[in-house]
């Protein structure tokens, strides 16, 4: 009862306000104002939000030109023009607008012409610092297309009411997207952007619905068949879309690897869709489906096998992670093979090569590990070994010969750090060293270590 008797409340007021805005336009129209014997200087001030919830806003210039006729009708004095785009959702997120409070507050203005007064406000917190400015008399006018607004109490009263509704306005659009979004997935319409492989239908009616893109469909469904019933994997599909078939989506633009994978896992394509995502509320598509549910199951049923079917035993070599591609930048790895002779010997071989991450089509070539070693080698001769912070490992190890001669043999150790050839020593870790003291040394040389066509460089 006390809810029904708000309403009507506010009802009324709001008529009451129509009204008043009615007869006071029309003095407006035939009545010069006159709000004092100072001259008010105005500054004009349009706004349009950037935001769909003001697709029937004027444009910005559209409030220029007509707040400029009524200001040469009434013989405004308008010392600046102020224009942004930006929503007035919230508080003092508008930087022009807060400027123009500034600029009233230290008396460069004490007028403001705008095209409605929600252009000035639709939150509390700017209403509550325009109003602010009107107590403290540096605020003197407010002239907007239908009204005129002093520092009166009754004035102040009727602009905080228009910018109250204003935000009432914008709290009620929240409210009402979210509803007919439910009431459209209740159809089994589904409310957002439709996936690739369909497109948008304007009925008779103005509603949209979805239906199948006869350029893509076609294609997303020899996806999942390729994956289902040939084996693919899905990094093969993907490149297959890309390289032989050149499927852009409406954008024009090809589907990235990850975007691929989240196309492969779309229930939408068997008829079902989730909404809002992670909500666990499902809903039946009114749209056609591109496949049937037994064929998305088997796609998710391979795609899962490929991801966890056992892989050989990763094995870790020595120069994989301090080396980079230079042609592309992307990482190097390295690959074992032996062969086997008639007489029994097995010779082992280990080439490294471009993981081409960056770049599929990359032509570095590969480098035989010996030849590495050689060329690595070559770069302690011509490497200011004095930097290399490697002289603190040798160091340590020193101290360690020493400490092992003293304590275990009885004897001091006759060598010390002066006695070795650091270069010669790095040398001896590239050959000899465990695969942690390899990565160690070149990860001391401080500078990123190319690989480009069989040629190793700093």
């Amino acid at each position: 009862m006390f809810f029904n008797l708000c309403i009507d409340l506010a009802r009324l007021m709001i008529s009451v306000i129509n009204i008043y805005m009615e007869t006071n336009t029309i003095g407006l129209i035939h009545n010069p104002i006159s709000i004092s014997e100072v001259r008010v200087k105005y500054c004009l001030y349009a706004r349009k939000s950037t935001e769909s919830d003001e697709m029937q806003a004027l444009s910005i210039d559209s409030q220029i030109k007509e707040m400029l006729a009524i200001a040469e009708r009434l013989s405004l004095h308008i010392v600046e023009i102020k224009k942004e785009s930006h929503s007035a959702k919230d508080s003092g997120q508008r930087p022009v607008y807060k400027q123009l409070l500034q600029d009233i507050d230290q008396g460069k203005f004490n007028g403001v012409l705008t095209w409605a007064p929600d252009r000035l406000s639709r939150n509390a917190g700017d209403l509550g610092s325009l109003v602010d400015l009107m107590d403290q008399r540096k605020l003197i006018h407010i002239q907007t297309y239908g009204q005129t607004f002093s520092n009166s109490p009754n004035e102040k009263f009727l602009l905080m009411i228009l910018c109250s509704q204003a935000k009432l306005e914008n709290d009620n659009k929240s409210i009402n997207v979210k509803r007919g979004l439910r009431a459209r997935v209740e159809m089994g319409l589904w409310p957002c952007r439709p996936p690739t492989g369909y497109t948008k239908f304007k009925r008779m009616d103005q509603k949209c619905e979805l239906v199948l893109d006869p350029d893509r469909a076609p294609i997303i469904k020899q996806v999942f068949e390729k994956i289902a019933y040939d084996g693919w994997s899905g990094r093969k599909v993907w490149s297959w879309l890309k390289d032989e078939k050149d499927f852009k989506t409406e954008n024009n633009i090809h589907l990235s690897l990850g975007n691929f994978y989240r196309l492969l896992q779309n229930h939408f394509y068997y008829g079902r869709f989730e909404f809002p995502k992670d909500s666990g509320k499902w809903y039946n598509g009114a749209h056609k489906p591109i496949i049937s549910k037994d064929l998305y199951d088997l796609v998710q049923e391979n795609i899962k096998n490929q991801t966890l079917q056992p892989k050989s035993e990763q094995k870790e070599f020595a120069f994989t992670k301090i080396m980079t591609c230079g042609l592309c930048g992307s990482g190097i790895t390295a690959d074992e093979k032996f062969k086997h002779q008639q007489n029994g010997n097995v010779h082992r071989y280990v080439y490294y090569r471009c993981t081409r991450a960056r770049d599929q089509y990359c032509k570095n070539e590969a480098i035989n590990e010996d030849d590495l070693l050689e060329q690595l080698k070559n770069l302690m001769d011509d490497l200011d070994i004095q930097v290399v912070p490697m002289r603190d490992k040798i160091s340590n190890e020193v101290k360690r010969f020493k400490l092992f001669q003293q304590t275990l043999l009885g004897t001091k150790a006759q060598i010390s750090v002066k006695d070795i050839d650091i270069r010669n020593y790095a040398k001896f870790i590239l050959l000899e060293g465990s695969m942690d003291e390899k990565r160690e040394l070149l990860g001391c040389l401080k500078s990123k270590v190319l690989l480009k066509n069989k040629m190793v460089s700093l």
